[in-house]
């Protein structure tokens, strides 16, 4: 199942979800700021992030800057509370399935969570052009053969 965090402000986060919605692509939308986002939905965004916190957290976010938060001096367990307990630093939207995950929104990159069935379909239909046999003429005779 894919997921969508967001926060109700965000721009981008609507994107997403109107892109999904015209997709006709199931998703569970989770809210950052409520008591849905679990530790558990944190700690499955950092292992999937290609770029660990980097990828997931804005360094620029207010609650960092002002607490002079140094990311990289915490362990595991007390980023994944921090998180837990300031999650507008997290970037957003984000968007996780199974296998991957992607943060902001990309018009390109969104589509790698169009289901593989509906890709197929998608490139079969894109690539499937009424081609009609060729009249070749001869050079010989210069007369249309078949």
């Amino acid at each position: 199942m894919i997921k969508i965090f967001v926060s109700p402000s965000c721009s981008s986060c609507r994107k997403v979800k109107e892109w999904f919605d015209n997709e006709k692509i199931p998703y569970r939308l989770i809210n950052i700021l409520s008591p849905m986002l679990t530790k558990d939905d944190i700690k499955e965004m950092i292992s999937k992030s290609l770029d660990g916190t980097d990828e997931v957290i804005s360094k620029r976010s207010n609650v960092i800057k002002e607490n002079k938060i140094d990311l990289d001096t915490l362990t595991f367990s007390e980023l994944i509370d921090f998180i837990y307990k300031n999650p507008t630093c997290l970037k957003r939207p984000i968007i996780v399935d199974d296998n991957r995950i992607q943060v902001g929104y990309n018009s390109e990159e969104i589509r790698v969570f169009i289901p593989r069935e509906k890709r197929i379909l998608l490139y079969k239909t894109k690539t499937n052009f009424d081609v009609k046999p060729l009249k070749l003429v001869s050079k010989e005779k210069n007369k249309i053969a078949s």
